[in-house]
């Protein structure tokens, strides 16, 4: 019996301590002087879940992210700090002058090492504070005129974002790439490029964008939530499970980190974690728009949540009139097509059997998110009409289909052809120019041919795309090299 009273004792003392966030800070704290950062971030993640109002566990996290590099996630930290915590903490400004120093974003960082000054002229870091301050002085006119100018900055985010709602995904990329030239270390810039790319349907230059942010800033949140977007959109289902695992166990402090992760969560299937996130923010009074609402209510119905999810989606249709989609739970019952090529040429040939519906029913839902896959489909739907209304990728693999379809109209419209030539033309999205449609088109059909027995003449297959035998090799070539 004192056996056994004793063992239930040690037991509720285990529970106690691990519901205990000094407990984390502590051995977050013994981490980070081993300089294991990235173990000292995971635990006191996990001491400011439990004790979100603690500022001290609160600026130890964000210092933490700056010495990792995760520049903007420390001062979005220190931000939550200077607006919610009674505490006054003017140090807050130091970190995040050091932070906008960092980022190249010296008006800012000037202003953050004045406004401590100000603060707090004999604190902790004064000295140090002037000679940040002596460092960001440029001249006579101060740092108003340093090169980086922060209002021409936030007008270049606010345009690029706006190109990226609108679906002027080309325009968008090129004023991300813009950003990120001058701007080396602000990735969350880099980050709605992959998205940019991931948007005009090129996976293999999203992917490649978000490991780029990975290598630089290991543990960037919203870097490994559009990764595991992606995995799960080219069902990669391993590399999504053992994302969406490592990604259960972040706990992220901001509104906007625990929104992007709910909902990567949610979309991936991982509704437990997902509804933990977007339910919290609920709780909290957040008010998000149409997309919150539907992960919400989607999260909620597949954990159990039927009566809170038909309310949170009534709420969606009366705020949201005019949508005309199915609820959720409905549309999330569908079987996603397991990649790109293949929802591609599933679209493509549904148009050739002339199935609309089903066509207007990809364009209305919330499963496809890549605007460059609704382009298409508008295409398919409206054809050469719609073409001022899609992006210059999408209109390139409508044309080149076009073209395909007139030189072999039953073998296109087999699966086994079709999922190839779209393969064929992701790959050229990726790495070649998107000009010369008909060179493309021309090297895509003589490649097939070939390789199925069929041996047209390569002037007879240039002469029926309106090329020269030359463009013909050259395409073919390209085509080589990319498939390689």
């Amino acid at each position: 019996m004192g056996k056994h009273t004793s063992e239930h004792k040690n037991h509720a003392q285990i529970v106690q301590l691990l519901q205990d966030g000094h407990y984390f800070f502590h051995k977050g704290l013994k981490a980070y002087k081993e300089r294991n950062l990235k173990r000292a971030s995971k635990l006191i993640q996990r001491a400011v879940h439990l004790e979100p109002k603690d500022s001290e566990m609160l600026s130890q996290l964000a210092v933490i992210y700056s010495e990792m590099g995760q520049y903007q996630e420390s001062n979005d930290l220190l931000d939550y700090i200077l607006a919610n915590l009674e505490t006054e903490m003017p140090e807050c400004h130091y970190f995040k002058a050091n932070n906008f120093a960092h980022l190249g974003l010296f008006q800012e960082a000037y202003k953050e090492a004045a406004a401590y000054s100000d603060a707090d002229p004999d604190g902790e870091f004064s000295e140090e504070n002037d000679s940040l301050l002596d460092l960001l002085d440029l001249g006579d006119g101060g740092p108003e005129d340093s090169l980086y100018d922060q209002d021409e900055l936030l007008i270049k985010q606010d345009r690029a974002k706006s190109l990226l709602e609108s679906g002027q995904l080309a325009e968008a990329v090129a004023a991300l790439e813009e950003i990120t030239n001058e701007y080396p270390e602000l990735w969350s810039a880099y980050n709605n490029l992959a998205l940019a790319h991931f948007y005009s349907g090129n996976v293999v230059k999203a992917k490649q964008t978000a490991y780029q942010v990975l290598n630089n800033n290991e543990g960037n949140l919203h870097a490994l939530c559009n990764l595991l977007v992606f995995y799960y959109y080219e069902r990669e289902d391993e590399k999504v499970a053992e994302l969406s695992d490592q990604l259960s166990n972040v706990y992220p402090m901001l509104f906007e980190q625990r929104y992007k992760l709910g909902a990567t969560l949610s979309l991936v299937g991982r509704y437990d974690i997902g509804y933990k996130w977007l339910r919290s923010l609920y709780k909290s009074g957040f008010e998000g728009d149409d997309t919150f609402y539907y992960w919400l209510s989607c999260s909620a119905y597949f954990t159990g949540h039927t009566e809170f999810a038909e309310t949170v989606w009534r709420k969606v249709e009366s705020q949201y009139p005019g949508a005309d989609r199915p609820a959720p739970w409905v549309e999330r019952r569908e079987v996603l097509p397991s990649s790109v090529e293949q929802r591609l040429a599933a679209y493509y040939i549904s148009s050739t059997k002339g199935e609309t519906e089903h066509l207007e029913a990809v364009i209305r839902s919330k499963r496809i998110t890549a605007p460059f896959e609704n382009h298409f489909v508008k295409l398919l739907l409206h054809g050469d009409s719609a073409a001022a209304d899609v992006s210059e990728d999408a209109l390139f693999a409508y044309q080149t289909v076009k073209l395909l379809e007139e030189a072999e109209q039953d073998e296109m419209k087999t699966e086994v052809m079709s999922c190839w030539v779209f393969h064929v033309i992701q790959q050229i999205r990726a790495a070649g120019p998107l000009k010369n449609v008909s060179g493309w088109a021309a090297a895509i059909y003589y490649i097939w041919k070939e390789a199925h027995g069929k041996h047209d003449t390569k002037k007879e297959t240039a002469a029926q795309f309106g090329i020269s035998p030359a463009t013909l090799t050259k395409y073919m070539k390209y085509i080589d090299d990319i498939l390689e």
